[in-house]
């Protein structure tokens, strides 16, 4: 049997696929966090914002009353995932130490600089360390959570952009 494209409801399946990959990847990463202890660092946590964005376009999408506005959701759900491949790939250039992190990667962000040796003391034993964005707590196949993003992020772009290509051609 084969699938008809031409008869596909393409303005209401382009934004609810999105809506899945966004809550998909976001459920993901909070199942890493909290059931598994993997802690994240602030680019980890920046990674997460296009999804959220990619998702609430994508509900936009779903409830908007013609295809032309369809179209440009699903087309702003397409540029927040390119932004969180820009993020993701940053974060890789951070794990691999191809440069430095201008994020306050293993610094909590507000901290005084401690100026004395008791401050110090004191400092190490009240404060919770910040996880560093160069340090990978999970791989799979020698690839890190984040290198993953990039490419799935990337998919995400290019498939939305086809999907409102795809809303737009609807009769």
């Amino acid at each position: 049997m084969m699938i008809d494209s031409a008869r596909m409801d393409w303005p209401r399946l382009v934004p609810f696929a999105i809506l899945a990959a966004s809550v998909g990847a976001l459920i993901t990463a909070y199942t890493a966090e909290l059931a598994f202890g993997i802690e994240p660092c602030i680019l980890c946590l920046y990674q997460r914002i296009p999804y959220a964005v990619a998702g609430t376009l994508a509900v936009a999408a779903l409830l908007a009353p013609g295809p032309r506005p369809k179209a440009w959701a699903v087309i702003g759900a397409g540029m927040a995932f390119l932004a969180g491949a820009e993020i993701a790939f940053y974060h890789v250039g951070v794990e691999q130490h191809w440069w430095r992190s201008i994020a306050s990667c293993g610094v909590a962000a507000g901290d005084p600089e401690p100026e004395t040796v008791e401050a110090l003391r004191r400092l190490l034993t009240e404060a919770r360390p910040v996880k560093a964005c160069d340090e990978v707590d999970w791989t799979l196949f020698g690839v890190s959570m984040a290198t993953y993003n990039v490419a799935a992020s990337l998919a995400l772009a290019v498939g939305s952009f086809w999907g409102a290509e795809k809303i737009r051609r609807q009769p």
